[in-house]
C-alpha cells in the first residue's frame, strides 16, 4: 500500500540495511587505509588528515552522511533483530535456530552492540576532542615540546591516545576481533540482499568479504598495537 512507509516491509528493511551496509564497507577501507599512513609516513598521515579534517565538503557534507549512515545502519539493525526476535516467538516451534543459520547470523545482535559500544569509545578518544578543538575552543595550534605549531595535531593525538594504555589497546583489539565477526556474515549477506545470488558470483562474493573481514579488522589491530608497543 502507498501509505506504507519506506522501510514498513521486511524485504524494504533488508535493502535499507544492505545499502548502508555496502557504503560503510567502503568507509571502513579508506578509514584503515588512511590510518596506516600513521605507520607509514607520519606526514603523509599528517597532510591526508589535515585535509579531511578542515575540507568543508568533507566536515559538512561527507560527515553528516557518515554519521547518518552508522545511525541509520544500527537502527534498521536493530528493528530487524527485533521482527526477527517476534517472528520466532509466534513461530517457535518451527524455529531451529542453528539448523537453520550460522551461530554469527544469528547473532549479530551481540557484535553489532559490542561495535556500537567501541564507536562510542573511538567517537570520545579522536571525534569529540577534534570538534571540541577546532569549533568549541576554537584553536588552530597545538603546542608541542613547549612550541606552538599550527594546524591539527592528529599523528600526535593518535600516539597520545595509546601511549602506555594497555587498557585501551586491548579494548580496540576485541573491538576489532568483533567486528572482522560482524563483517564475515554482513558482507555476503548484504549482497545477497541486493540480489547478487548466483552459482557464479556468490562463490566469489563470499572470498572476497572473508579476505574483507579479515585484512581490514586485522589492519586496525596492527595500528593499534603498533603505536602501544612502539611507545613502550
Amino acid at each position: 500500500m502507498a501509505s506504507k512507509g519506506l522501510l514498513s516491509s521486511s524485504i524494504a528493511r533488508k535493502f535499507a540495511m544492505a545499502l548502508s551496509a555496502l557504503f560503510l564497507i567502503v568507509f571502513l577501507l579508506q578509514h584503515m587505509s588512511i590510518n596506516m599512513l600513521s605507520v607509514l609516513s607520519p606526514d603523509v598521515f599528517n597532510e591526508v588528515s589535515d585535509f579531511m579534517g578542515t575540507n568543508p565538503l568533507v566536515q559538512f557534507v561527507l560527515q553528516p552522511v557518515l554519521i547518518f549512515g552508522v545511525c541509520f545502519h544500527f537502527i534498521v539493525g536493530f528493528i530487524l533483530e527485533y521482527k526477527n526476535w517476534t517472528s520466532r516467538e509466534v513461530k517457535y516451534a518451527k524455529y531451529k535456530g542453528s539448523a537453520n543459520a550460522s551461530w554469527m547470523s544469528r547473532n549479530m545482535i551481540i557484535s553489532g552492540v559490542v561495535i556500537l559500544l567501541f564507536l562510542g569509545l573511538h567517537f570520545y578518544d579522536f571525534w569529540i576532542h577534534e570538534i571540541t578543538h577546532k569549533f568549541i575552543e576554537g584553536k588552530d595550534s597545538f603546542i608541542v615540546n613547549g612550541e606552538s605549531e599550527s594546524g591539527f595535531r592528529f599523528y600526535e593525538e593518535l600516539r597520545h591516545k595509546f601511549a602506555g594504555d594497555f587498557p585501551r589497546m586491548i579494548l580496540y583489539i576485541v573491538s576489532f576481533i568483533f567486528l572482522a565477526l560482524h563483517l564475515n556474515h554482513g558482507f555476503e549477506s548484504a549482497w545477497q540482499s541486493m540480489g547478487a545470488r548466483s552459482k557464479k558470483y556468490t562463490p566469489i562474493i563470499k572470498k572476497i568479504g572473508v579476505a574483507y573481514s579479515v585484512l581490514v579488522p586485522l589492519g586496525f589491530i596492527f595500528i593499534a598495537a603498533y603505536h602501544y608497543v612502539t611507545q613502550l
